[in-house]
């Protein structure tokens, strides 16, 4: 079985993580943006350590959970600059 996965699925992966979030941040009790702020800082925190318990290349050919991480970050920072 090989270790990595098509990119593909990766982002179909990042896609309904997404939007799994934004549906949790829309039930938020302190507002969407803050919610889904968090909920971005904890996602890059756990795609960070799925990264490193599977071992996988920070800057590796192949799409894996250390680049869903920083597009995670990327969003996270986007939300702070319209918040």
């Amino acid at each position: 079985m090989p270790r990595t996965l098509s990119p593909t699925r990766v982002l179909a992966r990042f896609a309904v993580r997404l939007a799994l979030l934004a549906g949790f941040a829309a039930f938020g009790s302190i507002g969407f943006g803050r919610s889904f702020a968090a909920l971005l800082w904890m996602s890059i925190v756990l795609c960070a350590l799925a990264g490193l318990i599977r071992r996988e290349p920070p800057f590796g050919t192949a799409l894996n959970h250390w680049d869903e991480g920083v597009a995670f970050g990327a969003l996270f920072a986007l939300v702070h600059i319209v918040q």
